[in-house]
């Protein structure tokens, strides 16, 4: 499939971290066994490994530090960001039930942190796509994530009910033969799926969304942790492997099937 081409796809992880890097260590005021707690309840864990399909086959691009520095799927400005009125915009300033998470930080300090993680990330993001367009006029974003099998505090969907996986789309970049391709592939892994429940969208780089969104196709794969791990202490299950080797085929054949388009 387009051997020894730039691949057609982009694989987006963003919150499989765990780290904090040391200087931003002390902008935290929780303890170091609470901080440990809330980066279990928080980080997507292994996602990075569950959505590593062959090499060649999709651009990677993972967040190199946790989503409790800087969060890379919020908006920059808190203004545009519906979860910064809860004080988890793209700097959190508040943990997952709602208590205190950081200091309160001066303009230069978030400036500081956005310069430093932020803007990096989404520059290799929009130039991974924007090489996928140039080689083969269309780029595929799977962008990968994991959600806890009960709802945390934050949710805004507190449904006790959650599905093994979720698919989100989006209205302009997510065409209706990806989001059902999708569906399909989910199910025939023997899994349940909901769409855009409990989690909603798919990311599209700021430089393209709404720009001739038949080029810049979207889906958001989310897994359901209690089938991958222990979420009490952060541990593989055993069916770690089984799941991974799933979610890379499901990943495969979605490539594929837009490679089949070029």
């Amino acid at each position: 499939m387009l051997e020894g081409l730039h691949p057609c796809a982009v694989i987006h992880v963003p919150h499989a971290s765990w780290d904090i890097p040391g200087d931003v260590r002390p902008q935290f005021v929780l303890d170091d066994e609470a901080l440990a707690a809330e980066l279990l309840r928080l980080t997507d864990a292994y996602t990075d490994q569950l959505f590593a399909v062959p090499a060649g086959l999709a651009c990677p691009v993972t967040f190199p530090v946790s989503r409790l520095v800087v969060d890379p799927e919020r908006f920059a400005d808190d203004s545009q960001e519906i979860m910064a009125k809860i004080g988890m915009g793209v700097v959190y300033t508040k943990a997952s039930d709602g208590s205190p998470l950081r200091r309160d930080l001066i303009p230069d300090e978030r400036q500081q942190l956005l310069d430093r993680f932020y803007w990096p990330h989404h520059r290799q993001l929009t130039a991974c796509v924007q090489k996928c367009l140039e080689v083969h006029g269309r780029c595929l974003i799977v962008d990968g994530h994991s959600f806890p099998s009960r709802p945390l505090p934050y949710e805004l969907d507190q449904s006790p009910h959650r599905p093994d996986i979720c698919i989100g789309t989006d209205p302009q970049h997510t065409p209706a033969w990806l989001a059902h391709e999708a569906g399909r592939l989910v199910r025939a892994a023997g899994w349940s799926v909901e769409f855009n429940r409990p989690f909603a969208g798919a990311l599209v780089p700021a430089a393209f969304y709404g720009r001739e969104p038949q080029r810049v196709l979207a889906v958001m794969i989310e897994v359901n942790r209690a089938l991958y791990m222990d979420e009490t202490d952060g541990t593989k299950s055993p069916d770690f492997d089984h799941v991974r080797t799933n979610l890379q085929t499901i990943c495969v054949e979605l490539i594929a099937r837009m490679a089949r388009l070029l």
